[in-house]
């Protein structure tokens, strides 16, 4: 089991995707934002619990869901912790005002947060999209979530999520 090394996200930005890079830059959270090197490989949720000492409880997933209304298209983030799964189908589509949400594709994901596949953060994401936090993850004492790039993780007290901008905490987001 490989012990992570973290350090404060600004003295790595070769760890930090562009727009994570320049949304920590100047903002009085990036004290609290630590990051590390991982292998790219073990870039997703289970693969990192199982090969490093960071814990499933620890890590948050950030996705990527749209749905429309009329002709009007609406996008947002979701975080949710790694124990639990996004309620896609009720919370987050009440909330987007939708008929139907869905995952957006990975392709069209990747275009437009300018992030990897497997290291989407809410950190730096485009500034008209709310990000959904389920409430359990701004509990939390601290969490991993991505960095915008496959071969890195980043950490940073649950509470301060609900400092990122666009955040909105949200109870039951999560089953």
């Amino acid at each position: 089991m490989t012990t992570l090394i973290w350090h404060p996200a600004l003295d790595r930005p070769d760890l930090l995707a562009a727009p994570v890079r320049a949304a920590l830059e100047g903002s009085p959270l990036a004290a609290s934002v630590e990051v590390t090197e991982i292998d790219p490989d073990i870039a997703d949720t289970q693969a990192l619990v199982d090969a490093t000492d960071v814990t499933l409880e620890e890590c948050a997933n950030c996705i990527v869901v749209l749905g429309r209304r009329g002709e009007t298209e609406r996008v947002a983030a979701g975080l949710v912790l790694a124990t639990t799964r996004a309620d896609v189908n009720t919370t987050i589509r009440k909330s987007l005002d939708v008929r139907k949400a869905s995952f957006m594709p990975m392709d069209r994901a990747v275009a437009e947060t300018t992030m990897e596949y497997g290291g989407i953060t809410p950190v730096g994401l485009p500034a008209d999209w709310p990000v959904l936090v389920d409430a359990r993850v701004v509990a939390s004492e601290r969490v991993v979530i991505g960095s915008g790039l496959r071969r890195s993780k980043l950490r940073l007290p649950g509470a301060l999520v609900a400092d990122l901008p666009g955040v909105q905490v949200v109870e039951g987001l999560a089953r």
